[in-house]
């Protein structure tokens, strides 16, 4: 391998000296390439590679990474791992103390604009990345969020409260209970909007379980996130805090929503109902789907366009209900061919209270799971089909199986999307511990959109690469 060293304005001056810090992270073998081809930690370099040649700044290691690979930061604001015997020439050509901070302005206030409070939870709708430490830096307060995104300032008066600083996986009933309690509090001292930033992975979750906790809200209600940091170009971030913004300060539908980008092409954001959107990609931007029925709204540079027929409508009171609660000993069975019946005995054993079961077909499982589903009925145990189709509705009437299991107590959910029912079944055993009936009474029965009465006939859009129909649908929206 060929290195040679340049100084940190590639002029061939001397290395700055170097000591642990300085390769934060990094171990043998990468360590050693790094020493001596006399590059650091934040060095600019062109690194020659059997696969072709690299140009970025070297990022530092987490403890948990592995030896082998050297990090680069392109220009592009993606990372590359580069294998540590792929490197036939690492060449330093600078040096950049990279700690960026997110630009901090006074948001302007105008009294003619709606007030609007922002609740952090943890995901970061804005941010810059410390190339020091690899860590995202959130732009947060109202001063981070105008320097960032300035926009925001034409559209509303912005409040931010930072709840919580957890991964959107750590979410749960606690953070629930508090974000539940601290909006309701939020629209009675009189906002005309609330924002939650919240991270992408499970923020269907937390719109479900605030449509049932927050009940009949007279203002919107926008979850928000983005699906890529806002250090990148392709970038999601400011367009849907936009979007979000909007809809909270200026927006006629006064429910739960998750506002995120439409389209890839950011031409718009739709927002989706709490109770019947899901993530649907892992990291594509328009990740976000209304499933069994069609977005709310869209949002784009002209405002906002119905698509649904009906919503419930903005007020002028500060009315509104929380019923914050929250049962933890709930599950969501995924079934699978050749289920055995220990694993339903095993949550019955465990004291669950309650199980959501994503059946096939039109809500079946097999026969060797019926003795474990009789003895959970026996104990007391709450038992509700869904389906894993995601579309279409639970109909345990048209085959044996499905008739076999409603004999053993379990309870169709019509269309229900097998995360909202999860939440639902949390919130209604928090709500009615010890009435099994209310509890059932409260499964079937709607709160907030999560069972419709049927399926729109333009709703199912899910074409298969390929196939004629879409080749021509395709043909008809470039030409």
């Amino acid at each position: 391998m060929n290195t040679k060293s340049v100084g940190p304005n590639g002029a061939g001056a001397a290395d700055e000296v170097a000591d642990a810090e300085d390769y934060k992270g990094y171990r043998e073998p990468a360590l050693g390439l790094l020493k001596q081809s006399h590059v650091t930690v934040w060095s600019t370099v062109v690194a020659v590679t059997s696969s072709g040649r690299f140009e970025g700044l070297v990022l530092p290691r987490s403890e948990t990474s592995d030896a082998e690979h050297l990090v680069l930061k392109l220009e592009s604001g993606y990372n590359v791992g580069l294998r540590y015997d792929t490197i036939t020439e690492l060449t330093k050509t600078g040096y950049r103390k990279a700690i960026y901070k997110v630009p901090e302005k006074e948001f302007p206030r105008d009294d003619s604009k709606p007030n609007v409070v922002l609740f952090g939870t943890g995901g970061t709708i804005a941010s810059r990345l410390d190339y020091r430490t690899g860590a995202v830096i959130p732009a947060f307060t109202p001063g981070e969020l105008y320097g960032s995104v300035p926009e925001l300032a034409d559209v509303c008066n912005l409040e931010t409260e930072k709840l919580f600083g957890v991964f959107s996986e750590n979410m749960g009933r606690e953070e629930y209970l508090v974000l539940a309690e601290r909006i309701g509090k939020a629209i009675r001292e009189g906002c005309d909007g609330v924002m939650v930033g919240h991270g992408t992975d499970t923020m269907h979750h937390t719109a479900a379980a605030l449509s049932y906790m927050v009940q009949d809200p007279p203002v919107p209600i926008v979850m928000v996130g983005s699906q890529r940091s806002s250090d990148r170009p392709s970038s999601d971030a400011a367009r849907n805090l936009i979007a979000a913004s909007y809809a909270a300060a200026h927006g006629p539908i006064a429910e739960v929503m998750v506002c995120m980008l439409g389209p890839t092409s950011h031409s718009y954001n739709l927002l989706h109902r709490g109770t019947r959107v899901r993530k649907m990609h892992s990291s594509y931007r328009s990740t976000f789907r209304t499933l069994g029925d069609v977005p709310l709204a869209m949002v784009n540079d002209e405002g906002l366009t119905h698509i649904h027929e009906t919503w419930k409508p903005r007020r002028d009171d500060r009315e509104v209900t929380i019923q914050a609660a929250f049962c933890d000993r709930v599950t969501i069975l995924y079934y699978y061919p050749n289920m055995q019946a220990d694993i339903v005995d095993a949550m019955v054993e465990k004291g669950y209270r309650g199980i959501i079961i994503a059946g096939t077909g039109l809500g079946h499982v097999n026969r060797l799971v019926y003795p474990a589903l009789e003895r959970a009925r026996d104990a007391g145990v709450q038992v509700y089909m869904t389906l894993q189709t995601l579309w279409g509705f639970v109909q345990m009437n048209v085959y044996e199986t499905g008739r076999e299991i409603l004999q053993l107590g379990v309870i169709p959910l019509a269309n229900m999307l097998p995360e909202a029912a999860y939440i639902k079944l949390s919130w209604a055993l928090g709500l009615h511990p010890d009435d099994p009936d209310r509890v059932r009474e409260l499964m079937s029965t709607p709160v907030a959109g999560e069972i419709t009465d049927g399926e729109p006939h333009d709703g199912y859009l899910l074409f298969q690469g390929g196939v004629p129909e879409m080749k021509e649908l395709l043909s008809k929206t470039l030409s």
